[in-house]
């Protein structure tokens, strides 16, 4: 467990707001972020540190024992972060990805691209079997992004299943927790509910969320200890596969009503074929500013 001061933890917690603004756009995933970051490797042992000799430690030794062993600080700030983040920017992004949709996207399209270089270059050696997860991880990510989204019925032991799946995309590397809410339909009810404080489906959600995040941390945590060079493969793969989703050009194929959702149904297709401004400069110039974020962020964690 590391130590830091207070100036640190305020870093933890901005570190934290970039996973939260990732974590709201729907192809983006604050995973991503927190490896770039470097934080990724601290974030799971932390939350793997959740267990039954937690609750001993703090039995026999006292909460401020136990909040140590839970490397608490590092918690605390990291998911304050992400809760401003997502709190504040939900409209925001909303309104982005409704009103300059090819912006915001290419923006994250950049970001994602420098994600690839960055995390592939933590694989130590690359052989056949570091190569095969980095396609097999690349084909089921790109999988994911053309599953049609599900009709929700809105059940609260359904939305108790979308914050335990989403949490689990939320934490890998290139698979987005928001897209897995809307390919199960669970999108808009949960950000709906941010925006109107609708206690009683965050709760929901958010034990949902809890359950899968403290199941799924323990696989993650095995395999960086025995197959690390295997495992920054296969996220690597699927940051590579998440491509499909952020690719800003997009045409209209379908939408359907269900109730008061709207479930869009859309193809890539080339900026020169789009239909109304491609906004092309712009976009190259969104997606630099990116790529350079990332850039930027994994050169402070490098000399840190």
């Amino acid at each position: 467990m590391e130590k830091r001061n207070l100036l640190q933890y305020g870093i933890v917690t901005l570190k934290g707001m970039a996973m939260g603004a990732a974590d709201v756009v729907p192809g983006v995933s604050g995973g991503t972020i927190a490896f770039i970051s470097g934080i990724y490797e601290e974030l799971i042992t932390a939350i793997n540190s959740v267990n039954l000799s937690l609750l001993k430690t703090w039995r026999t030794q006292g909460f401020i024992a136990a909040w140590n062993q839970l490397n608490g600080n590092f918690l605390l700030s990291l998911f304050l972060g992400i809760a401003i983040s997502v709190l504040s920017l939900a409209k925001m992004v909303s309104w982005l990805l409704e009103n300059q949709p090819i912006l915001i996207w290419s923006f994250f399209f950049g970001l994602v691209i420098a994600s690839i270089f960055f995390v592939g270059k933590e694989v130590q050696k690359w052989n056949m079997g570091s190569i095969t997860a980095l396609i097999l991880g690349a084909v089921i990510a790109y999988y994911v992004t053309i599953l049609p989204p599900s009709e929700n019925i809105g059940s609260l032991p359904y939305l108790f299943f979308s914050g335990a799946l989403a949490i689990c995309a939320m934490i890998l590397p290139g698979i987005s927790g928001a897209f897995i809410l809307v390919l199960l339909g669970s999108y808009k009810t949960v950000i709906d509910a941010v925006h109107d404080l609708d206690f009683k489906i965050i709760a929901v959600v958010g034990v949902g969320a809890i359950f899968g995040l403290l199941s799924f941390a323990r696989l993650l945590k095995w395999m960086f200890t025995h197959y690390k060079n295997t495992t920054l493969a296969l996220l690597t793969g699927f940051i590579v596969g998440s491509l499909n989703k952020i690719w800003p050009w997009k045409r209209l194929l379908e939408t359907k009503s269900i109730g008061e959702k709207i479930i869009v149904i859309d193809e890539n297709i080339s900026p020169f074929t789009y239909e109304g401004d491609h906004q092309l400069i712009f976009a190259i110039i969104a997606a630099i500013v990116g790529f350079s974020l990332i850039f930027i962020l994994e050169r402070t964690a490098s000399k840190k």
